[in-house]
This record gives structure tokens, C-alpha cells and sequence, in this order.
């Protein structure tokens, strides 16, 4: 079954590595065949690897896009997802790191992006909640 893309005026997104740009009109994609796609929305650029959630979903989304040494990303992935889960106390969020871990075993990188998604709002979630309780902890705990 084809992906079908629906793409705002000058929307990037990246296909199998390659950055591409929507033109100055909406546009529809349908792509026919298996491929590494990623909107705007999802890419992460390196400086915005700033918090331990994040710190997962980058290499995440590398292996997903093919970019790096795999058993470098890979690396940087487990070590990040070890100390996240050190940390964690929340069983539902470790068993969505559990997850995480399983799909990126079995090549499921972007089933691994969208359960990162949800360990990134988690961590969002605290952040902002402990930042009530400490105003200056919002300025030393989120990427700026």
C-alpha cells in the first residue's frame, strides 16, 4: 500500500537521507515502495539532543535514516536508553523503553521514533512539573 504525503508550501523532509523541499504550493506525495521518510516535524538536528529523551530519539532517528557508523549509532543509543531507564521509575514509560529497545532490535526504527515520541513528552511533562515546584530548573533542564 503506497504512503501518501501531504506537504505544506516549502515543507523539508528527508526520504531514504536525501533533504528535500516542497515548492511555494501544497503538494501530495505517494510513494510506491518501502523507504526512510521523515517530515519536518520529526528531524532532529544534533544541537536539539539537549535532554536524556532526546539523547535517544537522535540516534534512533540515524539508524532509521541510514546516517553514521551503525555500531557507533548503535552504541550511543543503548548507553543513552540505559541511563534513561536508570533513572526512570514510571513503569509504564520503562516498559515503553523496553520497547523502544525491541523495535530497534528487530529494524523497526521508525515504530522506535514514535515510542521516543512518548518518552520525550513524559520527560516534557516532568520537566515542566518540577520547573513549577523550581523556577530555575526549567532553564537548566530543557534545550534551550
Amino acid at each position: 500500500m503506497p504512503l501518501k504525503l501531504s506537504l505544506r508550501p516549502g515543507e523539508k523532509f528527508v526520504v531514504n537521507g536525501a533533504v528535500m523541499q516542497n515548492g511555494d504550493r501544497r503538494a501530495a506525495l505517494s510513494l510506491k515502495n518501502r523507504a526512510s521518510i521523515l517530515r519536518e516535524k520529526d528531524i532532529m538536528l544534533p544541537e536539539d539532543a539537549q535532554t536524556p529523551a532526546r539523547r535517544i530519539y537522535f540516534p534512533v532517528m540515524l539508524l532509521y535514516l541510514g546516517e553514521g557508523v551503525v555500531e557507533d549509532v548503535y552504541a550511543e543509543f543503548a548507553a543513552r536508553l540505559a541511563e534513561f531507564m536508570g533513572a526512570i521509575r514510571d513503569p509504564d514509560i520503562l516498559a515503553e523503553c523496553v520497547g523502544v529497545s525491541r523495535d530497534v532490535m528487530m529494524g523497526e526504527h521508525y515504530r522506535a521514533l514514535m515510542r521516543c515520541r512518548k518518552l520525550i513528552a513524559y520527560e516534557t511533562e516532568k520537566l515542566e512539573a518540577a520547573s513549577d515546584v523550581d523556577p530555575g530548573l526549567s532553564a537548566r533542564g530543557r534545550a534551550g
